[in-house]
């Protein structure tokens, strides 16, 4: 994969995240600590994260590195992801339902 098309897409989900989270760039560069242009660079796919910025992307906006550089979600995040945004009290059928997902899948 081309750099720029990486970058791109690193600067794509970054942008995704910060607008779920209701961050403006500017919110988001002070929390990565780095000026608001050079963060919408990085969204624009110009330029890179240091692997200490990735680090403040995962502790401040907790996005897994590896979903950020490559796309791919670590299943084990995934279910804890959903069990986090489960309504309370429906926790109990969202475990039966991945139960019975995973005897589809035997």
């Amino acid at each position: 994969m081309p750099e720029s098309k990486l970058l791109m897409d690193i600067g794509d989900r970054l942008r995704a995240r910060r607008e779920k989270m209701g961050l403006t760039q500017k919110q988001t560069a002070k929390l990565l600590g780095i000026s608001e242009t050079y963060y919408g660079e990085i969204e624009r796919g110009n330029r890179k994260l240091t692997i200490e910025r990735i680090l403040l992307v995962r502790k401040h906006l907790e996005l897994d590195p590896t979903y950020l550089i490559t796309g791919e979600h670590n299943s084990n995040q995934l279910i804890e992801r959903l069990m986090e945004e489960c309504p309370k009290g429906k926790e109990d059928l969202v475990i039966q339902l991945m139960h019975y997902l995973a005897l589809l899948y035997r």
